[in-house]
């Protein structure tokens, strides 16, 4: 990729949509240049420009998984994901043994290191066995801080984010850890209700923790008015402005409309893919269990349940925004709010900001990746 030049076409910025040229020097951009324009959809014609996609929730693509890969299988993976716009890009593993968490991480933080990931993303083992969704019930165990330090020792600096459940055992111990090292807390895999997931939240924020959901309604216990449980809480603690929450928004995981009905400005899209992401129907692997993809869907041979996400950010931008939704709330809900979450400064298209855009052709394809190399 050059790291000077120019691109034109309709631009979502900061400040609104324009139909202009972003002009860009070493790996940043100098000038951003054009007329207001309509935020009523992709351009007819020409390029439409967002911030580069961050996906913070993601085991893998293109036949690479990040659970239990090699380094060369996760490359591919990471490579695939960036190549459609996922410029920011956490690798996602699953409950395993922590001797095995060790070796996994061990393998990824090279791609860290490279800039190709942004970081690793523990999705357990500190979750709830009755709500394991697509993990080996075998591999999950209450919270455990020795394991977990060493886990965090052995990625050297690269553990960005963890899914633990809010009932989990010696939950203030696995807190003050996050704290020590900078760690995102993501609440999920949870059978706690309102009350215990609130206090686990109120918990995490007191010690000044970012707070996430993950994959909000999915393996929880589903919404009930008078049982509003895990996603209750969660859905209060973003708008009192505690926690962001992730929609696995592919029409999948989640409906298009329990999507609008949970859509806000602490709400970001996440694509949880496995392997099969990018790939054709057939028979791939999350973790150590098998998964059976057809028409797209990837479940579980055995039970059936979900096993993550064959879609990428970028397809689910361009689904919602067929839908009707504006280019700016896709692009918060793909991009901006997600920023806020791993505390990046200028993750936009304005000037000074690092060359960080996804251009998109008139029907949504990712037509280019515009990215300062590390």
């Amino acid at each position: 990729m050059k790291s000077t030049g120019e691109i034109s076409g309709r631009i979502v910025t900061p400040r609104g949509i324009i139909d202009g040229t972003v002009s860009f020097k070493d790996g940043h951009i100098v000038a951003v240049s054009g007329n207001p324009a309509a935020d009523n959809g992709l351009a007819s014609t020409g390029l439409t420009l967002v911030p580069g996609f961050i996906d913070l929730h993601n085991h893998g693509g293109l036949g690479g998984a990040f659970p239990t890969g090699t380094v060369e299988q996760a490359r591919r993976a990471a490579q695939f994901h960036r190549s459609q716009g996922a410029t920011i890009l956490l690798a996602s593993l699953v409950s395993a043994p922590p001797e095995e968490l060790i070796k996994q991480v061990e393998v990824l933080k090279e791609l860290c290191a490279e800039g190709l990931l942004f970081g690793i993303h523990l999705e357990g083992p500190f979750i709830n066995a009755c709500r394991c969704g697509a993990q080996n019930p075998d591999f999950i165990y209450p919270g455990n801080p020795e394991d977990f330090g060493q886990i965090i020792g052995a990625a050297a600096g690269w553990i960005k984010s963890i899914t633990i459940a809010p009932e989990t055992p010696n939950l203030v111990a696995l807190l003050e850890l996050c704290v020590q090292h900078g760690i995102i807390v993501s609440f999920g895999h949870t059978d706690a209700d309102f009350e215990t997931t609130t206090h686990a939240i109120s918990q995490a924020t007191a010690l000044g923790l970012k707070v996430t959901a993950t994959h909000l309604f999915n393996a929880m216990p589903p919404l009930h008015h008078r049982a509003p449980g895990a996603a209750g809480a969660m859905l209060a603690a973003a708008r009192n402005g505690e926690a962001f929450v992730e929609l696995v928004a592919d029409g999948v995981h989640l409906s298009d409309g329990t999507v609008d009905f949970a859509r806000s400005e602490r709400a970001f899209f996440v694509s949880d893919a496995i392997e099969a992401a990018g790939m054709p129907d057939g028979n791939y692997i999350l973790g150590v269990l098998e998964v059976e993809v057809q028409g797209g869907v990837a479940r579980l041979k055995n039970g059936g349940a979900i096993a993550g996400g064959t879609s990428t950010i970028a397809q689910q931008f361009r689904r919602h925004v067929a839908r009707g939704m504006t280019l700016c709330d896709a692009t918060q809900l793909s991009s901006t709010t997600a920023s806020r979450v791993l505390g990046l400064r200028q993750h936009a298209i304005e000037v000074n900001a690092p060359l960080n855009i996804v251009a998109l052709d008139s029907q949504g394809q990712v037509a280019a990746v515009y990215v300062k190399e590390i």
